[in-house]
């Protein structure tokens, strides 16, 4: 009997709202992962990523900032484009940047910016119970949305740098208070990220809308992880939630330092990689050469 083989990208369709909204009552565990550009969009696409996240993070992993914060509007719309180019068949989620959102008018100019020339299929701001006008106004302007509560990073200055949040009875409440506030707004998913897994699980069960966990436990209705950390692309740092599942900058490194020592000895490029001419019209060629010389 013939097993049955996965579609390929050209065969897959791109998952729908309804269906991520119904993911928390199937079961199903949606794949997220944040992807900067063409290259590793269609990786995702072709291992069958469920939504690609064209995360802010790429100010860090693609320009070399320390933070998210210098990400601006047309950075992340360009990459936006590269990523929707890589997985024409693939759910994107286009992260709003910092200060990005900050006002209801702004964020309405800023989300259809995505939708209209980045390709999106929906949008990301961060926050919760105070950000939920600026949620439900983009709801209610027909932008699929979601939030992102736990560590934000655009408020990581607030929280002293990157800290574990809800860890106390009332941090808890508070990233409870935050989730139902995002619900109530008609968003359609929320994220987690850096929350106890016991906190984030029971939250989760509150919530009709599923919830994306990084570095919040297997209780969330999905996982997302930066590719280019999972990959080891990027490898400033790593974080205690990120799993490496490969290291392509071991073998990237290997491939460049072969590269560099052939060409240092003459051994590349060889015969196999360089193109050939015609015998005779290398003789005439040899012959006008000369001739050139005489004039």
């Amino acid at each position: 009997m013939a097993q049955s083989q996965s579609p390929t990208p050209s065969e897959r369709k791109k998952r729908t709202i309804t269906e991520i909204r119904a993911s928390k009552q199937t079961g199903e565990k949606m794949v997220y992962t944040s992807v900067p550009d063409y290259t590793s969009a269609k990786w995702a696409e072709m291992a069958g990523v469920d939504v690609a996240v064209v995360g802010d993070s790429l100010a860090m992993v693609a320009h070399g900032h320390t933070n998210t914060i210098p990400a601006t509007m047309d950075m992340m719309v360009m990459h936006a484009q590269a990523v929707r180019r890589g997985a024409p068949n693939t759910f994107v989620l286009g992260c709003m940047p910092y200060q990005s959102y900050n006002t209801v008018d702004r964020a309405l100019l800023n989300a259809t910016r995505f939708m209209q020339e980045g390709g999106c299929d929906a949008v990301k701001p961060q926050g919760g119970k105070s950000q939920a006008h600026i949620l439900k106004a983009l709801v209610d302007a027909g932008i699929p949305t979601a939030s992102h509560i736990g560590l934000t990073p655009h408020t990581i200055a607030m929280f002293g740098g990157f800290r574990i949040q809800g860890r106390t009875a009332d941090a808890a409440m508070k990233i409870l208070e935050d989730a139902l506030a995002i619900q109530d707004a008609g968003c359609f998913m929320l994220e987690f990220e850096a929350v106890p897994a016991k906190i984030a699980a029971v939250i989760s069960r509150q919530l009709e809308i599923p919830t994306i966990g990084i570095g919040a436990g297997a209780g969330c209705d999905g996982q997302i992880l930066l590719s280019y950390d999972l990959l080891g692309v990027f490898t400033d740092f790593k974080v205690k939630f990120t799993k490496r599942y490969a290291n392509l900058t071991e073998v990237a490194v290997a491939g460049l330092s072969q590269y560099v020592a052939e060409v240092k000895a003459g051994q590349f490029p060889d015969d196999d990689h360089s193109y050939g001419v015609d015998e005779k019209e290398y003789e005439r060629f040899l012959d006008l050469v000369e001739k050139r010389k005489q004039i």
